[in-house]
């Protein structure tokens, strides 16, 4: 897979799973009532972060919101932080992640400054989708516990006699939603980082070395002088040369260290 196409499908995954996590979080059905033992009756409760609900028979459904923040259980408290917390990270990552993408070009934005806004948007989808299946998983065992704690207080040691009849809770589909969507968010996230490696520029392991041409193709023979042995035309024309005399043929058959050509 190219390095666009990893970088795109991690953004839209991405903004599917955050879209999933708001979505989840303004649900009212986090827990429904249990009907396993009354699969028969007037009215229906199910409750959510923010508001419950009753739904009656005839189809009229009134939703009471929670007008306290202290007299809430702690629990939820803390999955109500969670799921924003994931939220505000996701829509963060989700600005730097458009500025990102390698198919749009900004300005002169050079490919390791791209590089650096993907890694950075792929590590607050990673935590905002962990952050979403977190507080979805707290919630999810605090129904469970709340539920086995209601089916042993339904019955008690003598005989496994009914004494008391008690509203119970089960997972909502809100739960799913949520940890789907966490889910995405969190792939997305992580494709946004294995993109991050394809961004980054490589890096050359040899230095480069000016060249300049020279003007002239001159050559250059530094120190000595040409004398000649004889006065006739063929005679050869010898060179004095480190103390010793040689003919011009073996000057060029030998050359010396300070021959430069």
């Amino acid at each position: 897979m190219s390095t666009t196409t990893c970088q795109v499908v991690g953004f839209l995954l991405a903004i599917v799973g955050l879209a999933g996590c708001i979505t989840a979080t303004g649900m009212d059905m986090w827990s429904t009532q249990d009907l396993y033992d009354n699969p028969v009756t007037s009215v229906f409760q199910y409750e959510g972060l923010w508001r419950s609900c009753v739904r009656q028979s005839s189809g009229f459904t009134e939703c009471r919101p929670y007008f306290t923040i202290l007299g809430l259980p702690a629990m939820l408290q803390a999955v109500r932080a969670l799921m924003i917390v994931g939220i505000v990270l996701g829509a963060i990552g989700l600005l730097v992640s458009i500025f990102a993408l390698k198919c749009i070009r900004i300005g002169s934005m050079e490919d390791s400054a791209k590089a650096n806004m993907t890694l950075t948007s792929g590590i607050m989808f990673i935590i905002a989708g962990l952050c979403a299946i977190a507080g979805v998983s707290v919630f999810a065992n605090m129904l469970v516990t709340n539920f086995w704690m209601s089916t042993a207080n339904m019955y008690g040691s003598m005989g496994g006699m009914v004494q008391t009849v008690q509203t119970r809770y089960t997972f909502g589909s809100a739960l799913f939603v949520g940890w789907v969507a966490g889910g995405l968010t969190l792939i997305g996230g992580v494709m946004m980082c294995i993109a991050c490696r394809g961004l980054v520029p490589e890096e050359t392991s040899y230095k480069a070395v000016s060249y300049h041409a020279s003007g002239h193709n001159v050559g250059y023979r530094p120190g000595g002088f040409k004398a000649s042995s004889g006065f006739g035309p063929g005679a050869k024309n010898k060179k004095i040369y480190d103390g010793g005399v040689h003919t011009e043929d073996e000057v060029q058959s030998h050359p010396t260290k300070y021959d430069y050509v």
